[in-house]
């Protein structure tokens, strides 16, 4: 027969303090109607004892501590086991913490612009020490060419060339179209209108094609740069190959870095070859200017500085582009949420970057007289 909790209504021995003594079993299912005959109970008492009390669970010390709670009431009497439940209890539904007087905004503003100003100095810091490391490795490879590994700076040059082709292809064909169309529409207010072969060849060549190409190959290799050295970080890839013996940075970051150096410079001559094409077909349409024609006037037009010029940037906004994505993955130590976090903030940086150097390339190309 099962044994249900009871209670009785009684004065202690010592001194008659009113009690409510509680009888059986406290756990779920010898409870019953307990809860509603406690709160039923319209006589004063001053504490619960508990020495009748055969079982507890955490149900039943539940119930009797929020009783106890709410009418102000003394337990005495309880168990061990009821004990380390009332203070289980008792953490978990501990008061919250009164939230702190937020300060005034000029110092929440203060606060965090010096929090992201001491971020950009640890990160000079960390990036400084990625790329001493980094020109370590390349020291190391150059002072003993066994260590290249050929076949991944191989995959790497595929991936970041060849496979980005047929996309830096279509953006830089639209791109001289656009060029070519709308500064036809600009140089026809003064009947120039021949002289858009000038802008478009020249602007392709000299600017756009590579700029371009360093964006598009920031946002499609430079993530994914980001995006496996981080994921392998979580999965302690990189940790197992400083255990066996092999350098990360010559197995990962070198690869990367070479392969996008050595695609860079003829994808973005392949672009501007692309965009003057480009400008060709929409003159061939638009402006009367035979398809042939507007090659062999960009030929004429386009001196051979301005192929330098692309191909003396290209290097250097690889290097830019692959140093943002290998860094970004090296820095991935927790979840795979800074997997997409860091990966943004490679291609961010990176198009940032390279959008900077190129007005100080701009400048620098124009002081010296290839303008």
């Amino acid at each position: 027969m099962r044994e249900w909790a009871e209670f009785t209504l009684s004065e202690s021995d010592d001194g008659g303090v009113p009690t409510l003594a509680l009888h059986g079993p406290l756990r779920i299912h010898s409870l019953g109607d307990l809860e509603d005959k406690l709160e039923a109970l319209a006589g004063r008492f001053d504490r619960i004892d508990m020495a009748g009390v055969t079982e507890i669970d955490t149900t039943g010390a539940w119930l009797v501590s929020r009783f106890a709670d709410r009418r102000g009431l003394e337990i005495v009497n309880a168990s061990g086991q009821a004990r380390r439940l009332f203070a289980a209890i008792g953490s978990v539904e501990g008061k919250e913490a009164e939230p702190e007087a937020r300060p005034p905004l000029i110092v929440r503003t203060a606060e965090d612009l010096g929090q992201v100003v001491s971020g950009w100095g640890g990160g000079a810091v960390r990036a400084l020490d990625f790329l001493g490391e980094l020109i370590f490795a390349l020291g190391t490879i150059i002072r003993h060419p066994s260590r290249l590994r050929v076949k991944a700076l191989v995959h790497h040059m595929q991936y970041v060339g060849i496979n980005s082709l047929w996309i830096i292809s279509l953006m830089s064909f639209l791109i001289g179209i656009v060029i070519a169309q709308q500064g036809a529409v600009q140089l026809a207010q003064f009947g120039a209108e021949i002289y858009t072969i000038n802008l478009t060849g020249r602007l392709s060549m000299r600017e756009l094609g590579i700029l371009m190409t360093a964006i598009m190959v920031a946002g499609r290799s430079g993530s994914a740069f980001a995006a496996q050295i981080g994921t392998m970080k979580l999965t302690e890839e990189v940790d197992a190959m400083r255990t066996i013996g092999v350098s990360p940075m010559e197995a990962l970051v070198v690869p990367r870095v070479l392969a996008s150096m050595i695609m860079m410079p003829l994808l973005g001559f392949w672009s501007a070859v692309l965009a003057i094409i480009g400008g060709a077909f929409i003159s061939n349409f638009a402006l009367d200017i035979p398809f042939w024609t507007f090659l062999q006037r960009t030929q004429a037009v386009v001196p051979i500085t301005d192929v330098w010029v692309g191909l003396i940037k290209a290097p250097v906004f690889a290097l830019i582009v692959a140093i943002a994505g290998c860094y970004q993955g090296m820095q991935v130590t927790s979840n795979s949420e800074e997997v997409g976090k860091r990966t943004t903030q490679s291609v961010v940086t990176a198009i940032f970057t390279v959008i900077v150097l190129d007005a100080f390339f701009a400048i620098f190309f124009t002081e010296i007289g290839w303008a």
